[in-house]
């Protein structure tokens, strides 16, 4: 069973609900953080909205991958509008991948591909470097994985979320799926399961009941259904403002090169699928979620903890070598403000977009955008998110 599908977190819209609880008690327990975890601190004291998504990479699941690579940018896009007592959520993404015959068999036959991370880059690159092998898939194991070494915190705010897709009985493997429920439900993260196939088959495979227990929903969908994508008129004139956006970065430090390359390189990955996949993914690159502050200095520059003092003259890029500290600060204010000229007409042109896509079409049932959206809108409530 190829790839589950498990990258495809996230969202999606509520529409009305109100201000975040802050009532429920959480019980935390301790979190077993595996040598290879860098754990990632919260920039904010926002809300985060938490998802891990568990990909199985066996054998028949590629239809599922292309779906999750296909509508990461649509998801994220609708989580770019959510709100919590008028707060902006942050969002973390992490990634497993498990049910592989090339993972470790000690192991669970389990892998981190990522730990939570708000670097859509990085969330991207590594939804693509996925490679499916027949294997043994051992939900109860990768859930529990999944639950000790990531940091799920204790904010009574934050919407954490588990996806989990697969084909295969929801049984599988020494860790009893029962028990890692338990764990999901007692530090209140949210399992949520989908069923690649009959929907009545996923129920005797118990793939529902791995949901109950934990408050989650469980779906079924077909994998195998293409991504459909509109073509619309603008979509020429928001991928020219793409390009124009990619000239306000301005790399700095070790990793600015290797960052700003693989921008690029997401940029293509999107660009493989279609023409209307690269406009999402450029529609998300202008939205407050896709921060590069590690790397980029107009993003940088924006952090309470920036300053021009602290700089590394050494490891500015070219056309900043030399310059003095104003003149560097002159610079970055300019490339500040055509990034935000560019971001707004590429919203204008993205609200005429939905507009003329709303027109013409409408979602399919059975696709994991759609169970994606639908299981975040019920849990989102629970917790009073509402989207604008």
């Amino acid at each position: 069973m190829k790839i589950l599908l498990k990258t495809l977190v996230a969202v999606l819209s509520i529409t009305t609900l109100n201000a975040c609880n802050a009532n429920s008690k959480t019980e935390v327990i301790d979190l077993a953080i595996s040598k290879t975890v860098i754990e990632t601190p919260s920039i904010s004291n926002n809300p985060e909205i938490k998802v891990a998504l568990l990909l199985d990479t066996s054998n028949s699941m590629d239809g599922l991958i292309d779906q999750a690579k296909a509508q990461l940018w649509k998801i994220v896009n609708v989580l770019s509008y959510a709100k919590c007592e008028d707060q902006n959520p942050n969002l973390q993404i992490a990634v497993y991948e498990y049910g592989n015959d090339n993972l470790n068999a000690d192991e669970g036959y389990l892998r981190q591909v990522l730990n939570f991370s708000d670097d859509l880059d990085e969330i991207s690159k590594s939804l693509f470097s996925l490679t499916t092998r027949g294997g043994n898939e051992y939900c109860g194991k990768v859930i529990q994985t999944a639950l000790t070494q990531l940091n799920w915190g204790n904010n009574t705010k934050d919407l954490n979320l588990i996806f989990i897709a697969g084909n295969e009985p929801y049984t599988q493997g020494d860790v009893s799926y029962k028990e890692a429920s338990k764990l999901a439900h007692k530090n209140e993260v949210s399992v949520n399961t989908i069923f690649c196939g009959d929907y009545d088959k996923g129920i005797s495979g118990y793939w529902k009941d791995g949901a109950d227990l934990t408050h989650g929903n469980y779906m079924a969908i077909n994998q195998n259904a293409a991504t459909v994508h509109v073509a619309s008129p603008y979509d020429d004139r928001i991928l020219e403002l793409n390009k124009k956006l990619n000239k306000t970065y301005v790399a700095f430090g070790s990793q600015g090169r290797q960052k700003k390359e693989m921008q690029a390189d997401q940029d293509a990955n999107a660009m493989g699928y279609n023409k209307a996949n690269a406009v999402s993914r450029t529609v998300s690159k202008s939205s407050r979620l896709y921060k590069n502050s590690s790397w980029d200095l107009v993003d940088a520059e924006k952090e309470e903890s920036f300053s021009y003092d602290d700089l590394d003259k050494n490891e500015l890029p070219k056309e900043l070598k030399g310059k003095s500290k104003s003149e560097i600060k002159s610079y970055i204010t300019q490339k500040s403000k055509e990034r935000e000229t560019i971001q707004n007409a590429i919203t204008e042109l993205n609200n005429k977009r939905k507009e003329f896509i709303t027109k013409i079409t409408s979602d399919p049932n059975n696709g994991l955008e759609n169970a994606m959206i639908k299981a975040i809108k019920i849990q989102a409530k629970k917790k009073n998110y509402k989207w604008d």
